[in-house]
């Protein structure tokens, strides 16, 4: 199979599956509208005064770069320019840090007001913060000052493998020595849900001139961390894992618990490998990988959507997932790559499952609204 960049062509596996155009672009229109623009209780999207707006994380009740990040992705995969420079706008003036040990990195936690929650920066927010820029650029070409698009794009990345060289400031975002990402910079380990080795590719082609060997190098090595990382019969992966692959099972009580398990980070592993694989086809492992991660749900669990479990796919008793519709939408995003029996499966169940509501709904509908663009053929690459 040839990729997307290559080939222009992204697969629209709802059709594939039945389901007409006229109902895809009414479901994708929908659920953008009613994430941005509903009822207050069913809405992500806060507009603030004439120009900017944030996306609400409504289990915690803040603004995350990761969401932010994430809202940037879905304005201009939708063509939404306005939303778009709004979010920008918001985490330029309340996010950005330009002074202290992480200057010229974003604090991924403040409150609606902006004041700041933390003075640390999530690499997971950074990099779609970069690719959803970049976008921008050659969607709708740069502006001025923060609106330079690919300007700050660069900035971005320069500052994550560059951080701390001078001697001052705090530590990059990539371990120079593997090429990894970090669970924080200030740290020995990483999160496979981070790894996005099909942004890399891009930042090869769009950092510094400098830098691109670099990131061309990062887009390897996740695809050989990730075939460690997942357990090669579930296709599980916990949400933080050592450079080795192997579950992180330390610093609990500084990170509110365990996280070697496959919860709430771990779902978007899949649908990562997923995207990479319509992208790019680089490697036929993340097809292997995604079926066998659909037996697991299918199969072996039944359909079950709610479990919490370790790697091999030992259920952990007691526990239940705080975030089962994410499930079924990675689950079914992992269809672009897979090519087993429970393929179509997954994405018909996906499809006939609604936003979630309640207070959770931010990281659900949100890994939701990626998987329907994804499997739409709307997660596109803008060169």
């Amino acid at each position: 199979m040839t990729g997307a960049f290559d080939s222009g062509v992204y697969r629209n596996v709802f059709l594939e599956n039945g389901y007409t155009q006229e109902e895809i672009d009414q479901k994708t229109e929908a659920c953008f509208q009613t994430m941005f623009y509903g009822p207050e209780e069913e809405r992500i999207y806060h507009p603030v005064g004439d120009d900017m707006g944030y996306m609400e994380d409504t289990g915690n009740h803040d603004a995350r770069t990761e969401g932010m990040s994430y809202g940037m992705m879905m304005c201009v995969q939708m063509n939404k320019k306005e939303e778009f420079d709004r979010l920008w706008k918001w985490t330029k003036t309340y996010m950005y840090m330009d002074e202290g040990e992480n200057a010229g990195y974003f604090a991924w936690s403040c409150q609606p007001d902006g004041t700041k929650n933390a003075y640390g920066p999530a690499p997971d927010g950074e990099e779609f913060f970069a690719m959803a820029l970049f976008f921008a650029s050659k969607r709708w070409g740069d502006g001025e000052g923060i609106f330079n698009y690919s300007r700050e794009a660069r900035a971005i990345l320069r500052e994550c493998i560059h951080q701390g060289e001078d001697g001052k400031g705090g530590e990059p975002m990539w371990e120079a020595k593997n090429h990894l990402i970090k669970f924080i910079p200030n740290c020995d380990w990483s999160d496979p849900s981070y790894h996005l080795p099909h942004f890399y590719e891009l930042f090869a082609l769009w950092a510094d001139e400098e830098d691109r060997p670099f990131w061309k190098a990062a887009a390897d090595a996740s695809r050989e961390y990730l075939k460690k990382a997942c357990h090669p019969k579930t296709g599980l992966c916990a949400e933080y894992a050592n450079y080795d692959g192997t579950p992180h099972t330390e610093h609990r009580e500084q990170f509110g618990g365990r996280h070697d398990w496959y919860y709430s980070d771990a779902y978007r592993t899949i649908a990562n490998i997923g995207l990479d694989y319509a992208w790019f086809a680089a490697d036929e492992w993340e097809c292997e990988i995604a079926d066998k991660l659909q037996a697991f749900f299918c199969e072996t669990e039944n359909g079950r959507n709610d479990g919490v479990y370790e790697i091999d796919g030992t259920p952990v008793e007691g526990m239940r997932a705080l975030h089962p519709v994410a499930i079924t939408a990675t689950n079914a995003q992992a269809s672009l790559a897979a090519k087993g029996p429970y393929a179509s499966l997954c994405v018909k169940k996906f499809f006939e499952t609604p936003l979630r509501q309640g207070d959770r709904r931010y990281y659900d509908n949100c890994l939701y609204f990626f998987a329907l663009l994804a499997l739409g053929g709307n997660y596109r690459i803008w060169k």
